[in-house]
């Protein structure tokens, strides 16, 4: 959702209330980053282990077992607070929930195209998937239930798990409580670039895995980038962004509020605001000022919201659905008279909120039951967030009866010659000849023909 200078001038007809201080992708495609993480991924694959256990002290000060063990990981939950540690069982009820009813929506199915002609789809999931659980300077105690459990609702027979090692857990007890919650087949303290080469490689003493998945910083979502091709990936995440459409029914306060609530995941996490109010924008600057007085993350909060934060005002709602495409957020929430219009035509974000109520928290803590892996970046435009159906491959067949000869094969001889391609005509033409060219069953017209 980055505004880049070319961007700012599509956007131009609409006054701007704040402009992002920085132009361009923040953090993106650093060659610095795109240069280690090609050489570490190298170094990986031609050292295996030895490698990941190198970085795993230089990087990560760890030198203990790599491979969290079964008894450690069902006693995680043990060392957390009552509370969270329900919390936590809450949120991942509510998103196995919502992936299962994701899964029973998705129906093989088989349909006749022609008498004796007929094609059909099946579901089938991925065998094995690698999923990261980042635990940087804030864990993610939910991704586990987004990565680990949407696979495991999903069918897939095996899902590994690696995470940065820390503490006398191996890692940190909330993430490791998470992966056990969600069904981890294994689970390893492996953290950044050499977990997912460790995983993609096939070298924690089992096959590679077929498919990456989870947020990361930008190291790890390089190697997602590098490995794509010899893996399945979900997508290239972060940073994280929100965008809020407003009018002047909604309250200052809370959008100031949702709009800092992303902007605390790092100093370049971008966060708009879309109103058809100038007022009301001005009252949500003056309240994000306010609010990043007292605000414990403000470094951070307050740092994406003055390089990275903006304000747009628009003459009505059909005008914030344009703005709002251009932009194409993570995350979109909606405050307004008129909710259902914007759900009715936006087409361009990764997850929508509808409602004061809906506050982004709710899905990235999993308590509402969406993903909250979701595309950035302005790829909402063709790519959506982490779901059952990313762990799943529709795969097509075909079953003909020798009725169905006649409805197939002379087009596919016709074809064939046209193209010059003698051996797939011949493919037709041996049914063809097996079942008697001048049986009857060719009539000289095409199904088009006839109808």
């Amino acid at each position: 959702m980055q505004i880049t200078s070319s961007e700012t001038q599509a956007l131009a007809p609409f006054q701007w209330l704040k402009q992002p201080a920085v132009d361009g992708p923040p953090a993106q495609r650093d060659p610095k980053v795109v240069e280690r993480v090609s050489e570490m991924l190298s170094n990986i694959e031609r050292k295996g282990l030895d490698a990941v256990r190198t970085y795993a002290q230089e990087l990560d000060g760890w030198s203990g077992d790599l491979e969290i063990n079964a008894t450690e990981l069902k006693k995680s939950g043990d060392a957390l607070p009552v509370d969270v540690r329900s919390a936590l069982e809450l949120g991942y009820e509510r998103t196995h929930r919502f992936a299962s009813a994701q899964r029973e929506h998705l129906t093989d199915f088989e349909i006749e195209l022609a008498p004796g002609v007929a094609g059909g789809q099946r579901y089938v999931p991925v065998t094995r998937v690698g999923a990261y659980l980042p635990a940087g300077r804030f864990p993610l105690l939910a991704s586990a239930f987004m990565t680990v459990g949407v696979a495991k609702a999903a069918g897939v027979p095996t899902v590994l798990s690696c995470t940065p090692p820390s503490g006398e857990h191996g890692a940190h007890p909330a993430v490791l409580y998470g992966a056990y919650l969600s069904r981890a087949d294994r689970v390893f303290a492996i953290g950044g670039v050499q977990a997912l080469g460790a995983m993609a490689f096939g070298l924690l003493g089992d096959a590679p895995v077929d498919m990456l998945v989870g947020a990361g910083n930008a190291f790890v979502t390089e190697a997602k980038r590098q490995l794509f091709g010899r893996v399945g990936i979900d997508l290239l995440a972060g940073p994280s962004e929100v965008a809020v459409i407003a009018d002047e029914t909604a309250d200052p306060e809370w959008v100031a509020a949702d709009l800092l609530g992303q902007a605390e995941h790092g100093p370049n996490s971008p966060a708009a605001l879309i109103t058809t109010s100038a007022e009301a924008g001005r009252k949500v600057i003056a309240a994000i000022d306010k609010q990043l007085e007292s605000l414990a993350t403000r470094e951070i909060a307050g740092a994406a919201w003055r390089d990275f934060g903006s304000v747009i005002v628009v003459r009505d709602a059909h005008e914030a659905v344009a703005v709002a495409d251009v932009l194409g957020p993570e995350h979109l929430e909606i405050q307004t008279a008129d909710d259902d219009f914007f759900l009715e035509n936006l087409t361009n974000y990764g997850s929508l909120f509808l409602g004061p109520w809906s506050t982004v928290a709710y899905s990235d803590k999993g308590i509402a039951g969406t993903n909250h892996v979701l595309p950035t970046g302005k790829t909402a435009r063709y790519n959506s967030g982490l779901s059952v159906s990313r762990f799943l491959k529709p795969l097509t067949y075909q079953r003909v009866a020798k009725e169905g000869t006649a409805a197939l094969a002379p087009a596919v001889e016709r074809i064939s010659a046209f193209e010059g391609l003698a051996a797939h005509g011949a493919t037709a033409t041996i049914r063809i000849d097996k079942v008697g060219r001048h049986s009857g069953a060719f009539d000289g017209t095409s199904a088009v023909d006839r109808d």
